[in-house]
């Protein structure tokens, strides 16, 4: 197969049994393209693939950070390059599969050349944050950087708080920023292949219903052990993953489980929202329905086509 593959699709789709239906037909490692697997410790919330699972078939970019650190898209997309050529000589293929759309877009198409993090801008951020709220410093981003701020939810603190970091560090708005020009594009071709619902509805149920198996699985005692260490905070992204962040509000006594159980599936619906926003600006991509009950196998006989 020349073009790489890449399952992408919203939470709750399926991917992890696309990918893993693949891997027993055809000779493939699994490369994640997930931010929030990356962590360590982070296992129930995330919906990591289990051991067994990852014994079966060797699955990349999984359980390589401490929680405490942080990771970008543009450690992923040099990470994922790497594996590929190490994948491939190896005689296997690298599947990659995941639902962190900035991740592959920096793999497909390159990253801009933007500051990195600023750690004493980002507390600063924080602080303004927790005095006036996230809604407050999104106004300010519309006022210094309008483009930007229209394409953002008022709640959405990790890309408000980079916004205004990148107008802090550079005196310029992220959207003139970004138009400057993007870093070369990878030189491998990809196949998308694009796991998208017939029924908005259905995946709201399935992305309640999973939400709901964490929860009974130990989800709040998975956050609670994490809280335990002393070392992580609201602030870092770790913990501003869906779900996460909700349970943390709810052990700082913010909000009793039920209203913290709505408030994270209202979340995980709306991360699936820009998800699939992402998915359909992407061009030639190929589109499957998770919700068919063939869907596995329709994929499958794709996958085999286009080897």
């Amino acid at each position: 197969m020349s073009a790489i593959p890449l399952i992408l699709g919203p939470t709750a789709s399926g991917k992890s049994a696309v990918a893993l239906a693949i891997a027993r037909e055809v000779p493939v490692e699994i490369v994640s393209v997930d931010s929030a697997l990356v962590y360590r410790d982070m296992d129930i919330g995330t919906a990591k693939p289990s051991r067994t699972e990852r014994e079966e078939v060797p699955h990349h970019l999984i359980d390589i950070i401490d929680p405490a650190q942080t990771y970008s898209a543009a450690r992923f997309a040099q990470d994922a390059q790497r594996l590929i050529g190490e994948i491939r000589a190896r005689g296997r293929l690298p599947l990659l599969v995941g639902g962190t759309m900035l991740y592959a877009k920096a793999l497909i198409e390159g990253l801009h050349a933007l500051p990195g993090a600023n750690a004493a801008v980002r507390a600063k951020l924080d602080e303004e944050a927790a005095r006036e709220g996230w809604p407050a410093l999104h106004a300010r981003l519309a006022r210094v950087d309008p483009a930007t701020a229209a394409r953002l939810a008022p709640g959405d603190a990790q890309r408000i708080q980079r916004a205004l970091e990148l107008y802090e560090l550079t005196g310029e708005p992220m959207s003139r920023l970004l138009e400057a020009g993007a870093a070369a594009r990878s030189t491998e071709r990809f196949v998308c292949i694009a796991l998208e619902p017939s029924d908005r509805a259905q995946l709201h149920a399935l992305i309640e219903a999973r939400l709901r198996a964490m929860l009974d699985a130990g989800f709040v005692d998975e956050v609670r052990e994490l809280r335990a260490r002393g070392d992580l905070h609201p602030g870092l992204p770790s913990m501003r993953c869906v779900g996460y962040r909700q349970i943390w509000e709810h052990l700082d006594g913010r909000y009793d489980l039920r209203t913290t159980t709505d408030r994270a599936i209202a979340a995980t619906r709306q991360l699936a929202k820009r998800q699939l926003t992402w998915l359909r600006a992407m061009p030639n991509r190929l589109v499957f329905d998770c919700l068919a009950p063939d869907k596995v196998r329709r994929v499958l006989q794709t996958f085999q086509e286009l080897r």
